[in-house]
């Protein structure tokens, strides 16, 4: 049995829109740690409580749900008109991988706080009172993200008034601009359609739109998988069989994008593409027990992720939703009504979302310049985090 003392690194618990995660500057990581690799991923696995074949992660700091099980390195960046770089890793809960296939909206909202606290952003860009401007690099996917952090007496503002459903208290509102959101170097439509015929052997054949924006995402009309689009998580996280085939779903339309080359690679890339579900406006009730309305929403919208269904709506998820919203012919854009947009409001299982998207055609094919949105963040617990000193 190891009796290897534990080592402690320095880190801070950082709730961002609806997520948790664990956020380390990369020079307080051990050294093996600072570049990818085993190392790192063996670190940050044993920091989260993973791989826990119970799935609760009792262990580490994760709180066995996917939202909860995330991980964020930050620097100083080298790019150049940027202030930080951020490399988002999405820890597995019950499989020993960390994924680094994608970005995480919701934590992009405590990046810029993080990185005015921790001395990675210049003394010289953060005034006294107002708003720090903070040019990130999104290191996954490769593209700029702005974040407006409010400022009070030369520190990061975290209480406020703000209210964002799927958080229990209100907190300092940030607004988040992502820019050029297209994931990745690829087309924005990888198939070329703003709609396919996605065939899923043994499950059936469904109308898809299958879109690079914020985070690859796989939208579906909700009455074609036998689901209304207002559905919690309980009407089908408590359903393996719906699991399981809206995972073989994932895989197929992961193939369909270009992603992976086998359906077989699907189980190694769980945090990207996501599965999403639309339907038309429609009364229901959220978790909370808030009452959504017709009037309040132009569109509802679920979305799985890490093999789960959301408890609100992953930020990047929100991104491919606004983006999509813009693109009139695309399914979200079908079920919001068609038309036009620059904005779209959506239902999800906690209430409700705006998202503003700006989008536009460029020698035959779709591009977005922009995505905005408005989350929240704030401090948990900052110190050092322990794991055995063998766990790398």
């Amino acid at each position: 049995m190891s009796q290897v003392p534990q080592i402690k690194i320095p880190a801070t618990y950082i709730r961002g829109g609806t997520s948790k995660g664990v956020f380390f500057r990369r020079q307080d990581l051990p050294e093996a740690a600072q570049v990818p690799g085993a190392a790192r991923d063996n670190i940050l696995m044993r920091v989260i409580g993973s791989p826990d074949p119970y799935g609760k992660q009792t262990d580490g700091m994760g709180g066995a749900t996917s939202s909860t099980s995330k991980t964020v390195i930050l620097d100083k960046s080298n790019q150049p008109e940027h202030d930080v770089d951020y490399l988002f890793g999405q820890v597995a809960i019950d499989r020993a991988f960390v994924d680094w296939s994608g970005n995480c909206g919701n934590l992009t909202a405590a990046v810029g706080a993080f990185a005015i606290s921790g001395g990675l952003v210049d003394a010289n860009r953060i005034p006294e009172n107002g708003v720090c401007i903070v040019r990130i690099w999104q290191a996954n996917i490769k593209k700029t993200i702005i974040a407006h952090v409010p400022i009070t007496n030369g520190e990061v503002q975290e209480t406020g008034d703000f209210e964002l459903d799927g958080v229990t208290f209100p907190a300092a509102e940030v607004q988040v601009e992502f820019m050029d959101p297209a994931d990745g170097d690829g087309a924005m439509f990888p198939t070329g359609n703003l709609v396919d015929d996605l065939d899923v052997p043994g499950v059936g054949t469904f109308k898809a739109t299958m879109i690079n924006a914020g985070i690859p995402t796989i939208f579906l009309n909700a009455d074609e998988i036998g689901y209304n689009g207002t559905e919690l998580q309980e009407a089908i996280n408590g359903d393996p069989v719906a699991l399981e085939r809206f995972e073989t779903i994932r895989a197929y339309g992961a193939v369909r994008m270009g992603l992976i080359k086998d359906i077989s690679e699907a189980v190694a890339r769980q945090h990207t593409p996501k599965v999403a579900f639309c339907a038309p406006a429609q009364n229901y009730v959220s978790s909370s027990g808030k009452q959504v309305t017709t009037d309040d929403i132009d569109v509802a919208v679920r979305a799985l992720s890490m093999g789960k269904l959301h408890h609100a709506m992953m930020g990047t998820a929100a991104v491919a939703i606004g983006t999509a919203a813009a693109i009139p012919g695309t399914l979200v854009n079908i079920a919001a009504g068609g038309g036009n947009r620059n904005a779209v409001t959506f239902g999800h299982p906690s209430g409700t979302l705006k998202v503003g998207a700006e989008a536009a055609k460029v020698n035959g094919e779709w591009t977005a310049t922009k995505a905005i949105m408005s989350r929240s963040a704030r401090v948990l617990m900052e110190g050092w985090v322990r794991i055995p000193g063998d766990a790398f």
